[in-house]
């Protein structure tokens, strides 16, 4: 794996919003099965330590995590720490569990290792073991302080731009193959990443052998920013995340609305039925989908069971529809594909987007003193002569670094507050 700990990374998520609206077809209503939301490992105020190696230490599935739960739960208060080194191992990160994971005294836990401790060659029974018991150690020591935790299997590297793929895809799968029994014996959360990334890549050299399009991982198992977003999906819809962000139903012909997760005020149909509007203050916002996730799209289910902003107006008159959003067009769709409801929440463009875009970025901002309080000073260990000044120093600036997270944090979720908004469906010209 690469040692390179990748932060310029940050700066490559930031996306921004096309010339033109993207018009999409309809797409099915979200899944129910995660529809409340009631067993979904994230609780709100929870102070989450993602552990890791390189992959990790990118900040991009993260990031995005962190991006669905700042947008989705805008009130949820939760400190994120990211303590991913690249290179390391579920030996290191046994080593280090107490100094720099425990020590935040987080209530939920990420662990991601394996790609490392694979070898990158040929299945290797003893490494196997030793990742099996250095794994379990960390869920003792995670279970005794109290943590959840969320074990996952890492990514399936991709075959085709990964040097010796076709082998070592095959090595992964019988490697975290313990995993699941591990989490089970410690009565801890088990996302099997490999197996809905490998699917995922799988369906990947069908369609797109070459990867010319589809490249979720730049060097075959290190991310970019479309392989942040499978590994996000993977982790959060395998942890039971809500699907919906807020629903809207309008009945042109009555003038009425029905709403989920928002208000609807002020419904107006125009004569004859030829469009509706109304204002609309949702509880949460969708994820800002990026330009370059686009391609990752059909092996994300669409994101129709992670990001559902959905839209329905029945009994419009036959044709083609603009929706507007504070004036900004933000999709085109049929009468029939809004009678059948849209999901708005893949729109690219528009004031929603443009707001949850701001709390991306500023997200990205704070993670930057996050890593620097991470590299420069939890990782920090002094010589023996200066042992007793760091005792005293390393924990004061430690809280000083904290501080100055938790103040940027607030700022994000300024940026991310309830506004309410005028929705327009007019028909096309």
């Amino acid at each position: 794996m690469s040692r390179l700990l990748l932060f310029a990374a940050l700066a490559a998520v930031i996306g921004f919003a096309p010339d033109a609206p993207i018009t999409r077809a309809v797409e099915p209503k979200p899944v129910a099965a995660a529809a409340d939301g009631n067993d979904f490992f994230f609780k709100p105020n929870d102070r989450i330590v993602f552990l890791g190696d390189s992959i990790t230490a990118q900040y991009q599935y993260s990031t995005y995590i962190e991006l669905y739960l700042t947008t989705r739960m805008p009130k949820g208060n939760f400190t994120f720490i990211n303590a991913g080194i690249g290179g390391d191992t579920a030996n290191g990160g046994a080593a280090r569990f107490q100094s720099q994971v425990l020590a935040e005294k987080p209530t939920a836990i990420t662990i991601n290792f394996g790609m490392n401790d694979g070898g990158y060659g040929g299945f290797n029974p003893d490494a196997c073991k030793r990742f099996a018991e250095r794994t379990s150690a960390m869920l003792d020591m995670a279970t005794k302080a109290g943590a959840r935790v969320a074990l996952l299997s890492p990514n399936a590297v991709d075959r085709r731009n990964k040097s010796n793929g076709k082998q070592y895809v095959e090595t992964q799968k019988q490697f975290y193959a313990p995993l699941k029994e591990l989490a089970a014996q410690h009565k801890v959360s088990f996302v099997d990443q490999y197996a809905i990334t490998r699917a995922a890549t799988d369906k990947m050299e069908v369609d797109d052998p070459m990867a010319k399009k589809a490249v979720p991982y730049y060097d075959g198992f290190h991310t970019a920013p479309p392989g942040g977003l499978l590994m996000a999906h993977a982790i959060l819809t395998g942890l039971n995340a809500p699907a919906l962000v807020s629903d809207v139903a309008v009945d042109a012909s009555a003038g009425k609305a029905d709403a989920k997760s928002c208000k609807v005020g002020d419904v107006s149909v125009l004569p004859n039925t030829a469009g509706v509007s109304f204002t609309r203050t949702d509880e949460a916002l969708p994820l800002p989908v990026q330009k370059d996730w686009l391609p990752m799209l059909p092996y994300t289910n669409e994101l129709k069971d992670l990001n559902y902003y959905g839209l329905t107006v029945k009994g419009l008159k036959d044709g083609n529809y603009v929706v507007s959003v504070d004036g900004a067009a933000v999709g085109t769709y049929s009468a029939k594909d809004l009678a059948a409801g849209v999901n708005v929440g893949n729109a690219t463009a528009g004031p929603v987007w443009e707001q949850a875009n701001k709390v991306l970025q500023a997200i990205n901002a704070k993670n930057g003193l996050v890593a620097a309080r991470f590299n420069d000073v939890v990782r920090f260990n002094a010589p023996a002569w200066l042992a007793d000044v760091a005792a005293e120093r390393k924990p004061a600036e430690l809280a000083k670094r904290m501080e100055k997270i938790d103040a940027a944090q607030k700022e994000v979720y300024k940026l991310a507050a309830p506004v309410t908004r005028k929705w327009d469906v007019k028909p096309a010209q």
